[in-house]
């Protein structure tokens, strides 16, 4: 049996593929009370699950009834690829972030099963046992391989 968050994930991923919009609107509340749960299990889902590091951006708007606003993040090869590389990666990324965004990608087509897999395993914490700031040597070879996968 689906946990309540895969659940709730799966419906707004669900409301971006009957839209084709790259942007969805949500109430939380109405939410909440659709799914019989806290609205604050629908503030986990948002915060865990669709992240930038995913390909996701929140933005909540308050007053007016108010809203979420979840916009799912266009991968091209326009000049905005470096500045989405360096504000997706930053200057240094965990292992968990990192493999999240790996997994959107991969989920987005735009690497294969092969390339995700050599990705994780050169960014592992193992791959860089030697590295003084395993995090900072990570955001620069995930920068790096972006760069040519993206290019």
């Amino acid at each position: 049996m689906a946990r309540l968050s895969d659940v709730i994930e799966a419906f707004i991923k669900q409301l971006f593929d009957e839209n084709r919009d790259k942007v969805i609107f949500i109430q939380r509340n109405e939410l909440a009370d659709q799914f019989r749960c806290a609205p604050s299990q629908i503030n986990y889902v948002l915060t865990t699950r669709f992240t930038y590091e995913r390909g996701y951006l929140i933005e909540s708007k308050r007053g007016g009834g108010g809203h979420i606003a979840i916009k799912q993040l266009e991968y091209d090869n326009s000049d905005k690829r470096e500045k989405l590389i360096s504000e997706s990666i930053g200057e240094a990324m965990t292992y968990h972030n990192a493999n999240a965004l790996l997994n959107h990608l991969l989920e987005s087509g735009i690497i294969q099963d092969r390339e995700c897999e050599i990705m994780k395993i050169a960014i592992n914490d193992r791959s860089l046992t030697s590295a003084e700031n395993k995090n900072r040597v990570r955001a620069d070879i995930l920068k790096a391989m972006m760069m040519i996968i993206l290019s």
